[in-house]
């Protein structure tokens, strides 16, 4: 009977801790449920009891709260009640004071408020010399007074009297008024011959004024139309004039020397400038076409610049291809190799359980470990 050493304990531990982890791991892989990879479970769960003891805590001090607001409901509602009995007991107690020992009667301003006090009272007037009707009393008005019938036909006689007077008034304005028509009529006859005879004078005047005014037009027409005809013909050959030295100018015969400018031979002057000559527009096309060639040249250049740099770029771009696609060859090898190493180990490891679960099945623990040692020996 071999005996365990240390060294076999500590393997067969170390195989059953791995044992142990890899079924772990398959539970939290091949579980899609409680698959926890990535998170801290323990985390979580500290998270979840403080969260619950955070919203327990919440809960009794609302709880709390709720409790004492409706203590303190009740107490506003209880003296709410007593603040409005006492108020009842005081209004009530104020009436029957003024019931009892406030009557109208024993008050200083009654007579003011008396509703007897018209029937007790004296007439306001009693005569027109009463001495009580003072002018702020307002008791005695024109024509209230007792001497009402007297007075009244005293006025109706005074009235004839006026009425009389006013006929009379009336009688002499009329006489008055038709005399002063009759002497209005009278200054305005007077008045209208005269005028007749100042219009007839006007006319007679006009008349003459007229005669002298159409003499003296006439004679300013003759003059006006004598001087636009010597006008006329001053101008015509004023035309004529200018006509012909225009003709035989410089500016319509187009003369080039009449540009040449006194500071050079290289300056002209511009409002007698009549363009540039054909030796000059020939050097000027010239200078075009060779700036249109230098342009070209440049461009060609540029051109062959540009594809320089395209044939680069894309030698770079397919040395990269290459490298990149090289690169990826080669981690598909190591892959493959990584891949192959991890496959037999796989099948080493699945041998290896299988011998160890057909060891446990058929052999106690004692010959379990006296056969292992005896392998491994």
């Amino acid at each position: 009977m071999a005996v365990a050493l240390p060294r076999d304990l500590q393997q067969d531990a170390s195989l059953a801790k791995r044992r142990h982890a890899e079924l772990c791991r398959q539970k939290r892989i091949f579980n899609a449920r409680n698959r926890i990879i990535g998170g801290d479970t323990e985390a979580w769960d500290v998270q979840v009891h403080d969260q619950k003891i955070k919203e327990a805590t919440e809960k009794a001090r609302h709880e709390t709260f709720a409790a004492e607001m409706r203590q303190n409901d009740k107490i506003m509602c209880i003296l709410e009640n007593r603040k409005k009995r006492d108020r009842k007991n005081l209004c009530r107690a104020i009436s029957d004071f003024q019931r009892s020992f406030q009557k109208p009667e024993t008050r200083r301003e009654f007579d003011l408020s008396d509703p007897l006090a018209l029937k007790n009272d004296i007439p306001a007037r009693q005569s027109d010399h009463d001495v009580r009707n003072t002018i702020s009393g307002m008791q005695k008005f024109m024509g209230e007074d007792l001497n009402f019938h007297e007075r009244k036909k005293f006025q109706e006689e005074q009235n004839r009297e006026w009425s009389l007077q006013q006929q009379r008034e009336w009688k002499n304005a009329q006489a008055e008024r038709k005399h002063a028509e009759a002497f209005y009529t009278e200054t305005r006859l007077q008045f209208d011959e005269t005028a007749k005879h100042l219009q007839k004078l006007e006319s007679a005047t006009r008349k003459a004024v007229c005669a002298s005014v159409k003499e003296f037009n006439k004679s300013q027409a003759i003059e006006s139309a004598e001087r636009k005809k010597q006008e006329k013909a001053q101008e015509l050959e004023d035309n004529l004039a200018e006509i012909t030295n225009l003709l035989r100018g410089d500016l319509l015969s187009e003369n080039p020397q009449q540009a040449a400018s006194s500071f050079g031979p290289h300056r002209v002057v511009p409002d007698r400038w009549k363009g540039m000559t054909q030796e000059q527009l020939e050097q000027i096309r010239l200078v075009q076409k060779q700036q249109v060639q230098e342009k070209l040249r440049l461009q060609e250049e540029e051109r062959q610049r540009d594809l320089d740099w395209d044939r680069q770029r894309i030698q770079g771009a397919r040395a990269t291809l290459l490298f990149e696609r090289q690169q990826r060859r080669q981690q598909r090898d190591l892959r493959g190799a990584l891949d192959g190493s991890n496959l037999s180990l796989a099948k080493e490891q699945r041998l290896q359980k299988k011998y160890m679960n057909e060891v446990y099945t058929n052999q106690p623990t004692g010959d379990y470990f006296t056969q292992f040692n005896t392998g491994s020996r």
